[in-house]
């Protein structure tokens, strides 16, 4: 038994003539609030607003930024203005910056990397069970053995310094 496959599922469908549903609304809206707004302020004061009103209602309606409705990107910027913000700064390159050329290359040693007091505890955590679950699969190769013990895997930090 053959069946039809809807297709343009993401295609609104045309309700009020060329406008769907919510560009309907969205124009009722604005419309009625620029109606409002005439009826009851004097027309000098009304006017730049029901052109303000006007233009947000037409951009709701038939805007698109970046191929996404201009409704998220109002509903982003609102989030963005209210909700708590976190900045996040590394000041790597200024510290490299400051010591200039004193900097002293780490020579590679034999031993087993193991993680400082000082490091973040996510880092050693996450260390220490790669190196449990590549023991336990038994998938270290013969030059990450140091002494019976299976050496860690460099991170990009560690590779730059070298």
């Amino acid at each position: 038994m053959q069946f039809q496959v809807p297709q343009f599922i993401e295609v609104e469908d045309k309700i009020f003539g060329p406008l769907t549903f919510k560009q309907f609304i969205y124009m009722a809206g604005g419309a009625g609030a620029a109606y409002l707004l005439w009826r009851v302020l004097p027309l000098y004061l009304a006017g730049p607003l029901i052109l303000g009103i006007g233009g947000l209602a037409a951009a709701l309606a038939f805007l698109q930024w970046n191929g996404r409705p201009f409704v998220l990107g109002l509903e982003n910027g609102f989030y963005y203005l209210v909700r708590s913000k976190l900045y996040l700064w590394s000041n790597e390159l200024r510290s490299k910056q400051k010591t200039g050329k004193r900097e002293q290359k780490i020579e590679p040693t034999s031993e087993v990397y193991i993680p400082k007091l000082a490091e973040s505890k996510l880092h050693e955590l996450a260390w220490s069970l790669d190196i449990k679950e590549r023991i336990a699969a038994g998938v270290a190769e013969d030059r990450e053995h140091v002494g019976g013990i299976v050496a860690p895997v460099r991170t990009a930090r560690e590779a730059l310094v070298q």
